[in-house]
């Protein structure tokens, strides 16, 4: 990697869970959609909300505040569904709202502190501050595993 590529801005989609604001890479986003109620699917993890039709493929769709331990996502006319690729499968990512798209230098992420829980995959890349609002970045690999995937 060149000093160039070192420097290139690392581009997020912010989004909001509740009142807490989060971001993923927009390299990994395919497209924002508006919410579509969801076919429940027998067996799933509670965090699936089911899965929906997505130009003829089906689509799994996680409520994210409920997959990250917080209070599930409410229905209102401003939730949205990230769609995103990871492993080579695409699933939705229900949210409250998206917020911006912003663009960082590497050096304005900060690591996250340890929590100390190592059973447990840390889905929180990185930390930035954006206009005095501390933003957690999302790890969408963290997320979304192939298993649960394949669970809705």
């Amino acid at each position: 990697m060149s000093v160039m590529d070192a420097a290139r801005p690392v581009e997020l989609l912010t989004f909001k869970l509740g009142d807490q604001e989060y971001s993923l890479d927009i390299m990994s986003v395919r497209e924002i959609r508006g919410w579509t109620r969801a076919t429940p699917m027998p067996l799933a993890p509670s965090f699936v909300r089911g899965v929906i039709n997505l130009r003829g493929t089906v689509l799994p769709v996680i409520d994210l505040a409920e997959r990250l331990g917080l209070q599930k996502c409410g229905q209102n006319s401003r939730n949205v569904i990230i769609v995103v690729k990871c492993h080579g499968h695409m699933t939705g990512l229900l949210v409250d709202a998206v917020s911006d798209i912003v663009a960082l230098q590497p050096d304005e992420m900060q690591d996250p502190p340890d929590t100390g829980t190592s059973d447990t995959p840390n889905v929180v890349k990185a930390l930035t501050l954006i206009d005095d609002r501390m933003i957690r970045v999302l790890d969408v690999a963290q997320i979304v595993t192939h298993a649960e995937s394949d669970a809705a």
